[in-house]
Order: structure tokens, then sequence, then C-alpha cells
């Protein structure tokens, strides 16, 4: 008998094209990730504008590495609009990746790269600090195991520099949400902020590395005043939150 592991299977996902709008998606009914076509570098969807709210916390990261690649919306701009940032797109699905110019992900280069891996594997051996990591890391069956234990919140903690950032895109409606919940602040000392956006069902998680403290919002030199202004309501959420729990 063999001991050769089989490869793991990867979901094909597909792509739905309207007029004005190109979606990837695993299942009909449930969108990955949307692109508007005559602003393919804005944030569609309401969940990753909240994400955004890093630059609350940390407003001129030097690095940025994101767990899930999807369509690449928070890729593309984080790309556009933080120019000095060097970033790095962890995707485990080689078909989603392959789907990359269908949604004008940027080519690689020195500053942006899309790595093919598992992302926990990456934050258990990271190759450097990262100042903000990102996860939404969905697949077809939803939230995978890997990426929602207390190891893996642990790595994270580990992996960001000092004063880091960690932003997890949650769903309100999974069984175990508020054990993932807990686990983030085991691994963060409580220095963590939770934002539910109950219209779309998901809880964004905010965690700083040596405690967090949110600070006046300003706009970073390089992003323009039209994708600021996309922000202003996610970024009036959060700040809500944050006094409700004096953050």
């Amino acid at each position: 008998m063999s001991d050769t592991v089989p490869p793991r299977r990867h979901a094909r996902p597909f792509v739905l094209a309207g007029q004005k709008t190109r979606a990837l998606h695993f299942a009909t009914g449930e969108t990955q990730s949307r692109m508007n076509l005559k602003r393919p570098d804005a944030l569609t969807l309401a969940y990753t504008r909240t994400m955004m709210g890093f630059l609350l916390l940390k407003p001129s990261p030097g690095s940025i590495a994101m767990i899930g690649l999807g369509g690449g919306s928070l890729a593309k701009f984080c790309h556009r609009h933080l120019p000095a940032t060097v970033i790095r797109v962890l995707e485990i699905n080689p078909h989603v990746i392959a789907m990359r110019d269908n949604f004008l992900v940027p080519a690689d280069d020195d500053r942006f790269r899309v790595i093919e891996c598992d992302g926990a594997d990456f934050v258990h051996h990271p190759p450097q600090p990262f100042d903000v990591l990102m996860v939404d890391g969905y697949d077809k069956r939803g939230l995978p195991a890997c990426l929602c234990s207390q190891a893996f919140y642990d790595d994270c903690s580990k992996l960001l520099a000092a004063g880091g950032i960690l932003v997890v895109n949650l769903h309100l409606e999974h069984p175990d949400h508020a054990e993932h919940v807990a686990r983030i602040h085991r691994s963060f000392n409580d220095a963590v902020l939770v934002v539910d956006d109950d219209a779309d069902g998901n809880a964004i998680v905010f965690a700083e590395k040596g405690g967090m403290q949110t600070a006046p919002a300003r706009r970073p030199a390089g992003m323009c005043q039209d994708a600021w202004h996309s922000l202003q309501d996610s970024f009036a959420l959060i700040l809500a939150a944050a006094a409700r729990h004096n953050v």
C-alpha cells in the first residue's frame, strides 16, 4: 500500500458577469467577490470596506499579508491606494489564482505578489514580520478549521510586528462564532474590537499586538479622495463600536 498522500482537491470557482459587475462564486447565490467593471479597484462589498478599518490603527503600513485572494478586491484596493506598502497575498486554491486576470489582479513584482500556499502554514513559518494581516480565507465549505484554531491565532500574533494589526472576517451565524472571537481575545491579550454588521451577517474583528487604541482617521498619502470617501461609513461604524467598548 502506498504512503503517498493524495493531492488536495480544490473547488473550481466560476464567474457570473452582468452589465456592470463581474462576480466570483463557488455556488450560485453565494458571492465570494464582486468587481465593478467601470471601477475595478473599488470595494463593492460592505464588509471589505470595514476590513480597511485597520487604517484607523495603522494608517501607513509598511507590509500587509492577506490570506485569501478571491476576486482580489482587497488586494487591488491596497495595491492602488497604498503604493508604499509591500503586499503578499496567500491563496491555497490554484483555480482561484488562475482567475486573477478575470478580475484584473495586478501582476507580481517586488512589491506585490500572489503566493500559492496554505495560509496556516505561512503564518506558522513567516518569512518576515508584517504590519497588517488580513484573514478572509473562505472556501466552498465555509471557514476552514485551520484558519480559526487557537494555534492559528497564536501564530497570527507571532507573525505581526510590534503594534501590528490582525483583521479577520467572520460570519455571525457560524455555530462557533463566539469561540472564534474568544480565541482571538486569548491570542491578543484582549486587545480586540469586534464590529458586527447584522445586515450582511459579518463580524469584522480587529486585534492589535501590544494593545489597541484608535486614532483620528487621516488619508494615506497615496489614496485619492474618492477612495477615502468610500470608507467613511465603515470608519464611522468602527469608531462607534470602539466608543461603546472604550477603545
